[in-house]
């Protein structure tokens, strides 16, 4: 009766676990997978990570910038519909300004905003292609007027400000290629004869670091501020760049970061982000490239569209937005957002 019983209870048990296993259902991972480099990447990305598409539709979306108030909300660009939009985590897209570029352009063109951050007050930036300029915006509330920054050097017109960080200091770092021109480096309006990365300091003086890349895109500072990192959209030179940042704010001599140039995947090095740690999370070739701060390549999240910029955000700092074209998407990451 003993020996019946205990019987009994094992083919009970393993029923139990058959029909457990049978029902196990895969997880989802949304729109993408992610590419898995190094064994350090699952210290990042969690094993359940899902990649979601949060909205699409739209042509170009660039530059997005997490505002934590009023509950939180996410503000992007779309470049060639001369929009900015604003996201909230209920799910609904809106209209933030429109028109970026009040001028006269033709359709299609890069005209509106590209970056976009907040100052040290809390105000709105914008990297400003149509309008050549970066602008201000008081901190965003409804009021969306605006006044220039900075949109010339010593007296000629910037290209079209891409990208851009704010130094603890005040300082503004930006990048200045030729993306929002007609003919880019061959349009008959470009006054500087080069593609700089400039400081602009908080008394005013506008200084041109560098003009050796050939399309200075995507910047970043390093935690300790440290380490400037430049992207390069360069078909022929995928790379990022890292330049030590000396005491009075110039740049020393810049060495490659790391050289996607062999990648055959579709995208170029765009936009940048850092966590707390000094990981870099940088769109590129495929994907959004995490490295470590010394440039080992951990993995690429890979969402259905190839993103050009990223950023930090929601309500703990550790969901990473990615603009990628026509759609807005994100992932939740074991990693917090640098100052968030």
């Amino acid at each position: 009766m003993y020996r019946s019983s205990i019987a009994v209870l094992f083919v009970l048990f393993s029923l139990v676990l058959t029909i457990g296993c049978s029902t196990h259902q895969p997880i989802d991972h949304g729109t993408g997978n992610i590419l898995r480099v190094d064994p350090a990447i699952n210290e990042i990305i969690p094993e359940d990570y899902k990649i979601e598409k949060l909205q699409g539709g739209f042509q170009f979306t660039e530059g997005p910038v997490w505002i934590n108030k009023n509950g939180g909300f996410l503000l992007f660009s779309d470049i060639p519909a001369n929009t900015i939009y604003k996201w909230t985590p209920s799910g609904q897209t809106s209209t933030f300004l429109n028109p970026v570029f009040e001028g006269n352009y033709e359709e299609g063109r890069f005209v509106g905003s590209n970056g976009l951050l907040l100052d040290l007050d809390g105000n709105l930036v914008l990297c400003e292609h149509g309008g050549r300029r970066i602008s201000s915006m008081p901190n965003p509330s409804g009021d969306t007027s605006r006044t220039t920054v900075v949109d010339k050097y010593n007296g000629k017109k910037l290209n079209s400000p891409n990208d851009a960080i704010f130094h603890s200091n005040g300082s503004l770092y930006f990048t200045d290629p030729p993306y929002g021109l007609a003919q880019q480096d061959d349009d008959p309006t470009k006054e500087l004869e080069f593609n700089g990365i400039f400081r602009l300091s908080s008394n005013g003086e506008l200084v041109l670091l560098n003009r050796d890349q050939t399309r200075p895109n995507g910047i970043a500072l390093s935690p300790n501020e440290k380490t400037l990192y430049v992207a390069n959209s360069d078909p022929e030179k995928k790379l990022w760049m890292s330049y030590a940042v000396n005491e009075d704010g110039t740049l020393g001599n810049g060495s490659v970061f790391f050289d996607a140039s062999s990648s055959t995947a579709d995208g170029l090095p765009d936009g940048l982000a850092l966590d707390s740690q000094g990981n870099i999370y940088a769109t590129g070739p495929g994907g959004v490239w995490v490295f470590t701060p010394a440039g080992k390549h951990l993995g690429t999240i890979q969402p259905e569209e190839i993103p050009a910029n990223v950023t930090f955000g929601g309500n703990n700092g550790m969901t990473l937005y990615m603009t990628a074209r026509t759609g807005l998407y994100r992932i939740h990451l074991k990693s917090k957002g640098l100052g968030l």
